[in-house]
């Protein structure tokens, strides 16, 4: 049995050097690259490397518009290679498409049907295979095969061909419908440009009979837009429908003009347009109240958007924006510290919309602010975010700090079944480190799980996290490897990740694809990338239930420091939204600062991305500030992230911190606090893997990885409350 430590995969001198031949010719076509591959395969006539070299020559062909060509070489590999039969299948049939040579296409499709594993061309080769049918004059049978696979295809390519389809089968209705649902739901493609032509022609053609499109998909087009963040577009495709629309569908588009200027920054403009609005009232009016309370909050008129809020839960109680505004409004109130104001919004949020997902959340901030003002409440609000949202991502948050109350009141039983349960639930999490520091100390060693305690925990529906233990792979996804090597091999690397990341989708064994696809990955970012995208629940799994390969790929250390993972993935090529550089996001401003104390000459930003220049400057800048901060690594990466200025300040909240944690769990900037939290947990999932092998690491302790002792965080002074669960 192939068991799940992949063995590295030492390719023959032929296929390095195809690869390698293919890669440059693929880059920078020319008649001499392509004859040394040519060469290559000719040598090779009767084995696998002469037809994986034909196989390349003809993808190659084929991206170069040379359709002839591609059929030529393609028709050579075809047999040669039953492995991966499906892929020179499909250019070839690709090649005859474009080369109007459809008689053919259909027949050789039909070997998709027999394939031994599910091939990821096979959705596009339907809608292929469907496109020569109406060229063959056959566009009824075109539609069968569209329909009975609607749900797997290719959009908006295979609704365009559907359309087509019904318009040579002489159903102009369901084609001008396709034609629709393309250039309606997917505007920023050219497909949509291809539907507006035959829309055009269908209108003329059909006159008064022409089903005209219906309000709610002339909206999506601008909604499109805006999802697409082109702002400008949407703005200009909501203006022009609005002449096309009435009621409750027009009143949207005109409020939506406002909404495309307040996206795209023009925030006086869009507030003074959706004050002048008058759109009677509607969904449309709570949408337009929305928008002009995000206008105020940007504009820093704090007191006018509570009124404006105010007016939006009085007139449109039950209304999405309204729950928008709420949660948007008591945020900037958050970053504020003013929770006389911000408490009541949230209670607002997660009462009237307890079934919403910003519930949880909501939640949390007041359960958190009745912990941290020490009122007696805390332990039940924090209960209550255990019961009531179990499946929320502050669930191990209330259980860490109730296990915390439970010291307090010497109830060191409770709080050991309290961080037995996060370590169990969430064993990679934050407050799972937390958790195990909690449970080395000898006065919880020394008790048992308070019985009750477990029973309630016990009783709560947590969500079931399903992560497969599977160490041996299944002939399906041995073979899934094998497909997606022979296609490494033939140079064509983007293929062969899309083999990967298909098994990975459907396969069963994601794990073990991503590790798949993570060791053949050219560089350790998009390997950690491969295993966070098909490994998503990695830090709820058990750290014995994977093999060790699979926690150092997600946990690599090309640069052997920590705070490179969650600051840029060990991308050298980095840039944040923020315009932050490198493996260590480092601003262009502070590195020529850093660059002018540190001797280095002739500072350019350029030079943010060469990893050692980077790493010294980050390195250097972040012991200054760890020496500023007397080694708390909590304010430290804190200011890392946010800025000195806005740590001192949220320092100067009046608040005791009694632990670090509180510190972190008090920061108001979601970024900020899961930033510090992310990097303490990678730092102990760092030393669990490599022990002192590393650098020294942040601790959540407030140390770092190499000392000798851990100082436990104080225990939290006694709230007068109703006790905790016991």
């Amino acid at each position: 049995m192939a068991v799940l430590l992949l063995a590295e995969f030492a390719l023959p001198a032929a296929a390095q050097d195809l690869a390698s031949l293919v890669k440059v010719y693929r880059e920078t076509p020319s008649v001499a690259r392509r004859a040394r591959i040519e060469s290559l395969a000719s040598s090779h006539p009767k084995d696998q490397d002469g037809a994986l070299a034909q196989l390349a020559l003809g993808i190659t062909s084929f991206e170069q518009k040379d359709y002839d060509r591609a059929a030529r070489y393609l028709k050579g590999a075809q047999a040669r290679l039953p492995k991966i039969e499906d892929y020179a299948v499909y250019y070839m049939a690709s090649a005859q498409m474009q080369a109007k040579d459809q008689a053919g296409i259909p027949k050789q499709l039909v070997k998709f049907q027999t394939l031994p594993i599910a091939s990821p061309l096979a959705a596009r080769a339907k809608v292929l295979e469907a496109k020569a049918l109406v060229d063959l004059q056959n566009p009824a049978e075109a539609v069968r095969i569209l329909r009975e696979r609607y749900a797997d295809l290719p959009q908006p390519d295979a609704d365009l061909t559907l359309a087509t389809a019904y318009e040579a089968a002489s159903d102009p209705v369901n084609a001008a419908a396709y034609y629709q649902h393309v250039y309606f739901g997917y505007p920023d493609t050219d497909a949509a440009v291809r539907a507006a032509a035959a829309i055009v022609l269908l209108k003329n053609a059909m006159g008064a009979t022409y089903p005209p499109a219906t309000p709610e998909q002339i909206l999506k087009r601008g909604d499109r837009w805006l999802a697409a963040r082109e702002y400008k577009q949407a703005r200009q495709e909501f203006a022009s429908m609005v002449a096309d629309l009435g009621g409750l569908e027009r009143d949207q588009a005109r409020v939506r003009i406002g909404a495309a200027d307040y996206l795209r920054g023009e925030t006086p403009a869009a507030f003074r347009y959706l004050q002048s609005l008058d759109v009677g009232r509607s969904e449309a009016d709570a949408e337009r109240l929305y928008y002009l309370a995000e206008c105020q909050r940007r504009m820093n008129d704090h007191d006018d958007m509570l009124v404006t809020v105010k007016r939006l839960s009085q007139e449109y109680p039950q209304s999405p924006w309204r729950l928008k505004a709420l949660v948007s409004a008591a945020n900037s109130y958050l970053v504020e510290n003013r929770p006389d104001i911000y408490e009541p919004l949230y209670k607002a949020a997660y009462q009237d919309f307890p079934n919403d997902t910003t519930a949880p959340y909501s939640h949390w901030k007041v359960a958190w602010s009745d912990y941290i003002r020490r009122r007696p409440e805390a332990a039940e609000k924090l209960r209550e975010q255990i019961e009531q949202y179990p499946a929320g991502p502050m669930t191990g948050a209330a259980m860490y700090f109730l296990g915390r109350l439970s010291e307090g009141d010497k109830d060191f039983g409770a709080a050991r079944a309290y961080y037995a349960k996060i370590v169990s639930l969430f064993p990679n999490f934050y407050y799972a480190t937390l958790a195990l520091q909690r449970l080395s100390e000898p006065r919880l060693v020394a008790v048992e799980p308070s019985v009750k305690v477990a029973q309630v925990l016990n009783g709560v529906a947590f969500p079931e996290r399903r992560v497969s233990a599977d160490r041996e792979l299944s002939s399906t996804t041995q073979l899934r490897i094998a497909r997606a090597r022979l296609l490494a091999t033939a140079g064509l690397p983007d293929l062969a990740e899309t083999e990967l990341r298909f098994g990975a989708r459907n396969d069963g064994q994601p794990h073990l694809l991503a590790m798949e696809l993570a060791r053949t990955a050219p560089s350790a970012h998009l390997g950690l990338r491969y295993m966070k995208s098909f490994a998503p629940d990695y830090l709820a799994t058990p750290f014995d239930q994977m093999p060790r390969r699979f926690w150092e790929l997600l946990f690599p250390v090309p640069y052997q420091k920590d705070l490179v993972r969650q600051e840029s993935e060990f991308n050298p090529g980095a840039i944040s939204r923020k315009s932050a550089y490198g493996l260590t996001q480092i601003m262009p401003a502070t590195g020529r600062q850093l660059a002018r104390r540190n001797g280095v000459r002739r500072f350019r930003t350029s030079m943010l991305f060469q990893p050692a220049t980077n790493l010294q400057l980050g390195e250097r800048y972040l012991r200054s500030m760890l020496d500023q901060w007397g080694g708390k690594w909590e304010e430290t990466l804190a200011s890392y992230n946010a800025g000195k200025t806005r740590v001192d300040e949220w320092l100067g909240w009046n608040y005791t911190f009694q632990e670090p944690a509180e510190f972190v769990e008090t920061i108001p900037f979601t970024e900020t606090r899961e930033y510090v939290q992310a990097v303490l947990r990678n730092a102990a999932i760092y030393r669990r893997l490599y022990g002192t092998a590393l650098a020294a690491l942040p601790s959540t302790d407030g140390g770092t990885s190499d000392r000798s002792s851990t100082k436990s965080a104080a225990r939290p002074a006694k709230h007068k409350r109703s006790r905790a669960v016991s």
